[in-house]
């Protein structure tokens, strides 16, 4: 099968590679290295992939990675750093919103893109944000409080 020039950003370091059409960018990215991307359903029912593309949510499952040509795909490593958490992922420390992990990437990920999108949430629309994202740990409560944390932490650094 024919492959096809692709040029893209991953946490700020451009990419250019040559991928087949049929490639998705979960796929692409974890064989780049990027394993914080996890690969759970591969259906995108479960949200465990999901990355930033252009500061957008998306499985990247279910996602071409010649859809991101030209793009800025974020990854959860991509938010902070080990000397500095994003306040999402502090928080999700911080309220022991994270058990076995696995769920977590694609939690923070969803979060972060509903935050800039809202940055006043009830607990009803964080539910309802996280609701493409399952977690078999937690129960969801921790997560939510994690995420309500988050976003006052966030608007007082405004």
């Amino acid at each position: 099968m024919k492959k096809y020039p692709l040029e893209f950003k991953v946490n700020g370091k451009k990419y250019s590679v040559e991928v087949k059409p049929n490639m998705t960018l979960l796929r692409l990215l974890r064989s780049l290295g990027f394993t914080e991307v996890k690969s759970g359903c591969e259906k995108g029912d479960c949200g465990t992939c999901a990355v930033l593309m252009d500061g957008e949510p998306v499985n990247s499952c279910l996602t071409l990675a010649l859809q991101a040509q030209g793009k800025e795909i974020t990854t959860v490593k991509g938010l902070g750093t080990m000397e500095k958490l994003h306040p999402i992922q502090e928080a999700f420390v911080k309220y022991g919103a994270i058990q076995c992990g696995f769920c977590t990437p694609g939690m923070v990920i969803t979060a972060k893109a509903f935050l800039d999108k809202n940055p006043n949430p009830t607990r009803e629309e964080i539910r309802e944000a996280i609701s493409g994202n399952l977690c078999r740990c937690t129960g969801y409560q921790k997560i939510v409080d994690a995420i309500e944390a988050a976003a006052k932490k966030m608007k007082e650094a405004r």
